[in-house]
């Protein structure tokens, strides 16, 4: 089990340079729209050549531009799901789910047909074509049509995108367990960090068509080592930092001198600090460390949480206000607005994270 892949390939106006390995069966492409996530893609299942690297699968050797190695798609046996899922619209359900299985004979194809449309609740929906299909139904009869060729490696093309929240998650749910039964590899591609955290047990975060983070989904989101890993895993407060000595930075953005836990690495070259908006705390009166005097800037509210937007009532910033962003419950902003401003907040250092430009133990 593991996919290895190490390929370049160059556009006029687009450069591919992407690196990792892993052993974990679901693998996560991570990156804004644009980044290379479907390129990616699209080289492991041989419709897009590299100009140079490696693409191993499972031992499987797919292409090698050293040993002049470029198996043909037939023969890689990927299943991909495409993000417009591209049903064949002249064809029924039962149809497009079949339609790689030709070499097989009519009764292994009709049970294969079958065990796919119960195992994606299709039936009845047989005779149908995709345009009496509602979204859902035509995403779960693609994803149908490629397992049904029992493939290797599975490839999803961020196969959530055009559904609504609701769909999106019942949806969500039932593909981790077809995946958590699935014996091959799967790389998952997406920019919805919910999704990716929910699916995957490792990341690939791809940005500007390289990698620029590699690794433990939870390592990743708890401590992003990249500005770019930071911005993609949602985290919404991040300052420029001048370092003060081995544990003490001053975050320039905010305005406030902070404590980190753990001993700042200066070989690393870090940029900024970050932190969570859900993990700013009130501040107590024994707390003597990492407070910020705040005033209300804004509040934006959904329906069942607040995000607060506070800055610095004590010592202004150096250029335009850079505002801390503080998400709680409904319920605990009732309380904590009872009181007259300004309000003290507390960064807790073991919240804190520190962010460089690059990952240098990247790919």
């Amino acid at each position: 089990m593991g996919i290895y892949v190490d390929i370049e390939k160059r556009w006029s106006s687009f450069y591919l340079k992407v690196k990792f390995y892993s052993r974990d069966n679901i693998v996560g492409l991570l990156g804004a729209s644009g980044s290379g996530k479907s390129m990616t893609l699209k080289c492991l299942a041989g419709m897009i050549t590299p100009d140079r690297g490696r693409i191993v699968c499972d031992d499987k050797t797919f292409f090698d531009s050293e040993q002049g190695i470029n198996l043909p798609m037939r023969d890689r046996k990927v299943g991909f799901l495409f993000q417009n899922y591209a049903l064949f619209p002249n064809m029924t359900v039962s149809q497009n789910i079949g339609f790689a299985l030709n070499k097989l004979s009519r009764k292994e194809k009709g049970e294969i047909i079958r065990e796919k449309m119960k195992m994606f609740d299709l039936q009845g929906l047989e005779k149908r074509f995709p345009n009496q299909l509602s979204g859902g139904q035509q995403q779960r009869v693609a994803i149908a049509r490629a397992l049904a060729i029992n493939p290797g490696v599975l490839a999803l093309d961020e196969p959530f995108s055009a559904l609504d929240t609701h769909l999106r998650s019942k949806l969500e749910d039932k593909l981790a367990d077809v995946l958590a039964d699935y014996k091959g590899s799967t790389l998952f591609v997406s920019h919805n960090r919910s999704e990716i955290y929910h699916l995957c047990k490792s990341i690939v975060v791809i940005n500007n068509g390289q990698v620029d983070t590699f690794g433990d989904r939870t390592a990743i989101f708890e401590n992003p080592p990249t500005f770019a890993a930071a911005l993609l895993t949602g985290c919404k407060n991040i300052s420029k930092i001048k370092v003060l000595d081995s544990y003490t930075l001053e975050a320039l953005d905010w305005g406030c001198t902070l404590k980190v836990a753990e001993k700042i690495d200066i070989q690393s070259n870090p940029g900024w600090i970050g932190i969570r908006a859900h993990f700013i705390e009130p501040a107590e009166d024994s707390d003597a460390e990492n407070i910020v005097e705040c005033q209300l800037n804004h509040v934006s509210e959904g329906p069942f949480n607040v995000a607060v937007y506070l800055e610095n009532a004590s010592k202004p910033v150096n250029g335009p206000v850079k505002l801390l962003r503080w998400e709680m419950e409904k319920e605990k902003w009732k309380d904590i607005k009872k009181g007259g401003q300004p309000w003290k907040i507390k960064l807790p250092a073991k919240n804190l994270f520190l962010i460089s430009p690059h990952n240098a133990n990247k790919g």
